[in-house]
């Protein structure tokens, strides 16, 4: 392998076994690490769709992997060598500001979590607000208002008596009476709720 190489990447945090020199470490590399390509190449190709940086990114996981051998040989190179794989490629994806969607083919093995939901969760989710506007139409006037108050407002009772100038009693008696109404219509069977029509 020749040289170190100089860069100033860094290392997986692991347990170490034993502290080394460079001449050690590129002994070790080719023992341990050269022989991992093949399987390393493919788990490449099945996380990074981008084909064209494979070989770079070979590149930089072998620099990163030399560089902490260097210091300290891992216990075990196997799972050193795809730690640090998983790492860069989290690296590159956090470094980038703008990732292409197909960049990555299972964003999950990353460990990245996923700002927006799914084009089926927002899908999902407009139906159910949908259902929801819906189940609170079909409440009494005095009982709707009280529940918006209370859940999209964040009154409390005594707020919302005041508001609707009517007694604590009362706003208690019409968040009740509206939230076993809305439980019955949201969560009904649709076949009941088209026989109460």
């Amino acid at each position: 392998m020749g040289d170190r190489p100089k860069t100033s990447g860094e290392g997986v945090a692991q347990p170490w076994s034993i502290s080394i020199g460079a001449p050690d470490a590129n002994a070790w590399f080719v023992r341990e690490v050269l022989p991992l390509e093949a399987a390393l190449v493919q788990f490449l190709h099945n996380n990074w769709r981008n084909e064209s940086e494979i070989e770079d990114l070979l590149q930089d996981i072998y620099v990163r992997v030399h560089t902490a051998a260097s210091k300290q040989l891992p216990d075990s190179a196997k799972s050193f060598v795809f730690a640090t794989a998983r790492h860069l490629l989290v690296d590159r994806v956090r470094h980038e500001r703008i990732v292409p969607i197909d960049a990555i083919a299972d964003p999950e093995m990353l460990g990245i979590a996923q700002d927006e939901p799914g084009p089926d969760r927002r899908i999902i989710a407009r139906d159910e607000l949908r259902r929801l506007q819906l189940a609170l139409d079909r409440l009494p006037p005095r009982c709707r208002e009280a529940i918006v108050l209370r859940q999209v407002e964040g009154l409390s009772r005594r707020e919302i008596a005041a508001r609707m100038d009517i007694g604590p009693g009362t706003v208690k008696d019409y968040l009740a009476e509206g939230v076993r109404a809305l439980a019955d219509m949201f969560y009904a069977d649709p076949a009941d709720m088209r026989r109460r029509k």
